[in-house]
């Protein structure tokens, strides 16, 4: 994008509504609805776009909050929200479904037709950002005062 013979940088934001734009077909509609629950979930969340490659120009939808929430991603047969500390969180609504073996990571994978818990989800993402918060104020350095 040109204005004024400066080329215009897109926001992380701007780069998801594209990327859930291209998906015309039931993929979009559910990254569409997760990526609204997250941010009734957390106003204050963060959107970002990380790697970024040329298989993959529109890079992973990236949703944080004093570190990574999750990520959004597509692929020819689900939407998959990876929680980057997800095996940290109490799921009591066992929306976990997807690399459930990991010491880290937990993801959900939805599939054409299944429905969203949007109560369970968002206490998810209310338990992520917790616990990122939590997590963050354990490991600031403690400054000294000055003698």
């Amino acid at each position: 994008m040109e204005k004024s013979g400066v080329h215009e940088e897109k926001s992380p934001s701007q780069l998801i509504d594209e990327k859930i734009g291209k998906l015309n077909d039931w993929r979009g509609e559910m990254l569409f609805r997760l990526r609204a629950l997250i941010r009734q979930a957390d106003p204050e969340v963060i959107e970002e776009v990380k790697w970024r490659k040329p298989s993959n120009p529109l890079g992973v939808a990236v949703w944080e909050h004093a570190g990574i929430i999750c990520t959004g991603e597509t692929y020819k047969d689900k939407v998959k929200l990876t929680f980057a500390k997800g095996a940290a969180l109490e799921d009591p609504s066992s929306l976990f479904n997807s690399s459930l073996d990991g010491n880290v990571r937990r993801a959900i994978d939805f599939h054409e037709g299944d429905k969203v818990d949007k109560d369970a989800l968002m206490t998810l993402i209310h338990a992520a950002v917790a616990l990122n918060m939590s997590t963050r104020a354990t490991t600031r350095p403690v400054l000294k005062p000055a003698k």
